[in-house]
């Protein structure tokens, strides 16, 4: 296709045709109007000063009869100008005035007429157009007949003036409108072809291209800007899955390859019943951990992907806080650690009970891991932990504080990604991936997980848009 054939079918360029269209047809059909009234506003003057020199004339032919009224016409019939003037009698014959050859049948009629016409001082002979002229002939008493008239010429001329100026305007309309249209289609066909060669780079795989932003807040730049922040949202989901496949090949190639190893020393060593019972159940422990992974995938990926928003509903995040806190209270208990749950003021959230339950419980259980800090266990000191469920404003915080040894700021927001363990958590069980999920929850149901400094310890912080007024049953 030339690049004039794309430019004409450009959305731009048919929106600039209709409007040109609308402007040109608007300007002429006004200055057809301006012309027409000019016309009809002419044709009364001439209709009113007829009417008039009429009335005087039949005054002065009541007054004086015949011989006055035809000397006031041959004095008014010489004076220069565009009046006409004619008296005849009754069979024709002209007795005074500055009008002859006359449109045949004019005189025949009275009342008004547009007539042909010469003048009289018009040598015979040569060749002279017939004007135009708007007259009135009035009977007179006595079979006399009077013609007064205006030369339509002047009329004609302004018409004409107008007219071609109509049709100067509306060339000129159409050239600037056309041209103005090119020149803005021109200009957003480059900022549009510019879009889709960065469409192109983007689609053979260079996710880090931007759509260019102009700069000046019209909505080619609104557009772009959205799918600017689109752009970086699908590169940061393709990052984060090839993440997930590498971390996945390096995180759980060590638990399957101990799996395989576990099998494969009981098959050459175990000698009785018991070691082959122990050899099992390591196993079935072993793949429990990987199950328990592949459920948090699978979870993050279900929240990340936006379909647990199908089974939203309004439940009291004060009560997910007391069952997880009675759920994880015995393991607590077991380790030397006491879990306090604070949410006795009902806490309304509109969301997914089940993903908002295994949030915090993921954020339990990374309490429970390292809230025991190592210099108080000699001392038989315990660790802490509380859970609290509060409304602060138009938003619902679950929190979960420790006193464990914390995350430094600087990984606080690297601990958010998925299979990201810190040295001292090596030793720990686990797959990195409890605050990714917390995280995607979070983000889902259009709040925010945050880390803090809990002095000591680390303080973790979901907030939640807040839902309705709860309904206390009385």
């Amino acid at each position: 296709m030339t690049a004039l054939g794309k430019l004409f079918r450009t959305t731009t360029f048919k929106l600039t045709l209709v409007y040109l269209t609308v402007f040109a047809l608007f300007a002429a059909f006004l200055l057809g109007y301006f012309a027409l009234n000019t016309r009809r506003l002419i044709t009364e003057q001439i209709t009113d000063t007829v009417n008039a020199e009429i009335t005087g004339l039949s005054e002065q032919y009541r007054q004086g009869g015949i011989r006055r009224l035809v000397i006031v016409v041959d004095e008014r019939a010489r004076r220069p100008g565009s009046s006409l003037y004619l008296v005849t009698t009754f069979s024709g014959e002209a007795l005074a005035g500055n009008v002859t050859a006359l449109q045949p049948g004019t005189l025949d009629t009275p009342g008004w007429a547009e007539s042909s016409y010469r003048r009289l001082d018009e040598a015979e002979g040569k060749d002279h157009p017939d004007h135009h002229a708007l007259v009135r002939v009035f009977q007179l008493p006595g079979g006399f007949r009077m013609l007064v008239g205006r030369d339509l010429d002047e009329r004609e001329r302004l018409y004409h003036i107008v007219l071609d100026a109509g049709r100067w305007s509306v060339a000129i309309v159409i050239i600037l409108g056309l041209a103005g249209g090119l020149f803005v289609t021109r200009r957003v066909l480059r900022r549009v072809d510019a879009m889709t060669e960065t469409s192109r780079s983007i689609m053979a795989g260079d996710l880090g291209e931007r759509l260019p932003v102009a700069g000046t807040g019209d909505e080619l730049d609104r557009l772009a800007i959205n799918l600017n922040l689109m752009l970086e949202r699908i590169e940061a989901l393709m990052l984060g899955l090839k993440e997930v496949s590498d971390n996945i090949a390096h995180d759980l190639k060590t638990p399957l390859t101990r799996l395989r190893n576990r099998t494969e020393q009981a098959l050459r060593t175990a000698g009785s019943e018991a070691e082959y019972r122990a050899a099992l159940e390591g196993t079935i422990e072993e793949s429990d951990g990987l199950i328990r992974t592949f459920n948090a995938l699978l979870m993050i990926a279900r929240a990340e992907s936006g379909q647990a928003r199908d089974d939203m509903v309004e439940f009291d995040a004060a009560e997910i806080a007391n069952d997880v806190g009675e759920l994880y209270e015995p393991l607590a208990d077991q380790k030397g650690i006491v879990l306090t749950v604070d949410a006795g003021a009902p806490a309304l959230v509109k969301g997914n009970r089940e993903l908002v339950s295994q949030a915090l419980a993921n954020l339990v259980d990374n309490a429970i891991k390292y809230a025991e800090p190592r210099d108080r266990v000699a001392s038989g000191a315990s660790g802490e932990i509380l859970v609290r469920a509060v409304n602060e404003g138009d938003r619902v915080l679950l929190i979960v504080a420790d006193n464990g040894p914390g995350i430094p700021e600087a990984d606080r927001a690297r601990v958010l990604e998925r299979f990201v363990r810190l040295e001292q958590s090596r030793s720990q069980p686990g797959s990195g991936l409890g605050l990714s999920l917390a995280a995607a929850v979070a983000r889902l149901h259009g709040g925010e997980l945050t880390l803090a400094d809990n002095e000591p310890g680390l303080k973790t912080i979901i907030a939640l848009p807040r839902g309705g007024p709860v309904q206390i049953a009385g």
